[in-house]
């Protein structure tokens, strides 16, 4: 007569492989459904990306250097930059400001790093900056006159 331990024990064994076996059926079928996801979804990348390089053919030559001109247009501002450029011209701070069209407070700000100047306030010191010594001067001789 077989011992009642290993009976048991293989019973107990067979439940367990039949219970393993339904789980990994699920985890099966999960992953399966999973990877045809994945698989549809670079389809449609690809899908995507084919329209996206056909609509970029499409788009005119003549409208990418208006985006061009634009950056063009973004002027950069350094601290430092505008002393160098103040002492090239032999302005004092004052002066600087009356040509730039802020107080001489402001200069020293944006000489000091603590403070950056609005968009139209780069573009008064983009004026500046293409000014040379006697431009500058005369330019204030008509600023004081008027």
């Amino acid at each position: 007569m077989p011992n009642i331990a290993s009976v048991l024990k293989e019973e107990i064994a067979r439940l367990i492989r039949r219970q393993l076996r339904g789980e990994t059926e699920n985890l099966k079928k999960a992953s399966s459904r999973y990877r045809s996801e994945i698989a549809g979804l670079k389809r449609r990348i690809d899908i995507l990306e084919k329209e996206i390089s056909r609509l970029a053919k499409m788009v005119p030559i003549s409208a990418a250097p208006a985006v061009d001109g634009e950056s063009e247009t973004r002027l950069r501002f350094k601290p430092q930059g505008v002393r160098a450029q103040r002492t090239r011209l032999g302005l004092s701070v004052a002066e600087m400001g009356a040509l730039v069209g802020v107080s001489p407070q402001t200069i020293y700000n944006w000489e000091a790093g603590t403070s950056r100047p609005r968009a139209e306030q780069l573009a008064s010191i983009a004026v500046v900056r293409k000014m040379g010594k006697r431009d500058a001067k005369a330019r204030l001789d008509q600023m004081r006159a008027a």
